[in-house]
């Protein structure tokens, strides 16, 4: 079995053992292109381990698995949404802090051996246009600003004492405080789920011009929750506001569709932090998807070099880079450590638009 990596950057080492996926329904393409009303409520204050292992969150015991009769399921999580823990968190992210975390690769899924993701050749395939980007293997910083500059930012977590980054996007939602990131990024597979969880749009250099986002709520598939499926690694946040502002209000969302034809040109984003990168800059790749030729996921590839930090970026399809907008159809998850120029994120198909429903209705 070829093995996997993860592309979370990291302050320490995270073990995950990661099993391989069942194949899933395929969705209708629907694309989500308009803000909604917002259905607000109330915050609770659940214990992680005690309440996702009961079903239920400690304060309220109402479910913490949201499903319907043969619907894909949803895990949910509240984290301490309270004015006084908003403050303790903004204030554990220093500058300093946050320039501290250094790239590191979880544990390999398939043998449990550690590999990390290296810096390799820099080749670019032949010119041709990806809805306005130049398709591209290897990672060039995006210096042309609009929507997609203000949209991706960095996440900044703490999982069992450990400092993480990640790289999320915000995506057009019913709430106005939509993130969309990978799984791993938020919750360890089976595992803990993430503290001190936020969400800088727009990041660049250490500046955060739109302020931070913490999370109230969290959202997983119950296949991440459960097995640590790779093919349902993404994961939702919903942020509270900044400043009494909406995350939406302040920087917009990008689109966002489920069940897309497969083998589309798309556009991947993210601040990768390992060498040669250093997670200070928005960095994209550009070309076509292919499906996972291991067969060991339903995920789709995009030939790029982006290193660690880099997970969780967007996959804009339809993108134009005059304006920086697109639709967001897959988000980075791994690579496998015989295949470092290829990174493989999940198929948004009917677990990704369940999972979407709940995250922006909260």
């Amino acid at each position: 079995m070829t093995s996997s990596l993860p592309l979370l950057a990291a302050a320490s080492l995270l073990a995950g053992s990661l099993s391989a996926p069942a194949p899933g329904a395929t969705a209708t393409w629907q694309a989500v292109t308009e803000f909604g009303k917002r259905s607000a409520k109330p915050p609770v204050h659940p214990s992680a381990e005690t309440a996702e292992k009961a079903g239920t969150t400690e304060t309220t015991g109402k479910p913490a698995t949201v499903a319907t009769s043969g619907a894909p399921d949803v895990v949910e999580h509240a984290p301490a949404p309270t004015a006084s823990e908003r403050e303790r968190l903004l204030g554990y992210w220093t500058p300093r802090r946050m320039a501290s975390a250094t790239p590191f690769d979880r544990l390999d899924k398939a043998t449990g051996t550690l590999g990390r993701l290296s810096a390799t050749g820099r080749g670019v395939v032949p010119r041709q246009r990806s809805h306005g980007a130049v398709s591209r293997t290897a990672g060039a910083r995006w210096t042309s600003g609009g929507a997609v500059a203000r949209t991706t930012g960095r996440v900044f977590l703490t999982i069992k004492g450990s400092d993480f980054v990640c790289s999320a996007s915000s995506v057009r939602s019913a709430n106005k405080d939509l993130v969309v990131t990978a799984g791993h990024c938020v919750k360890d597979g089976t595992g803990a789920w993430a503290d001190n969880w936020t969400f800088v749009p727009g990041y660049s250099q250490g500046r955060r011009p739109y302020g931070q986002y913490t999370a109230r709520r969290m959202f997983v598939a119950g296949p991440w929750s459960r097995e640590g499926d790779d093919s349902h690694d993404i994961g939702m946040v919903a942020v509270a506001t900044s400043g009494g502002r909406h995350l939406g209000d302040v920087v917009g969302g990008q689109d966002i569709a489920f069940g897309v034809p497969r083998g589309r040109l798309a556009s991947g984003f993210g601040f990768p932090a390992d060498a040669p990168y250093d997670g200070e800059h928005l960095v994209y790749c550009a070309g076509p998807l292919r499906d996972d030729p291991n067969g060991q996921t339903r995920d789709q590839g995009m030939r790029c070099d982006m290193t660690a930090g880099s997970s969780g970026g967007p996959w804009l399809s339809g993108f134009d880079a005059s304006t920086g907008r697109g639709t967001i159809v897959s988000v980075s998850s791994f690579k496998y450590s015989d295949d470092r120029r290829t990174m493989y994120g999940p198929y948004f198909g009917d677990s990704a638009k369940a999972l979407y429903a709940t995250a922006s209705a909260s």
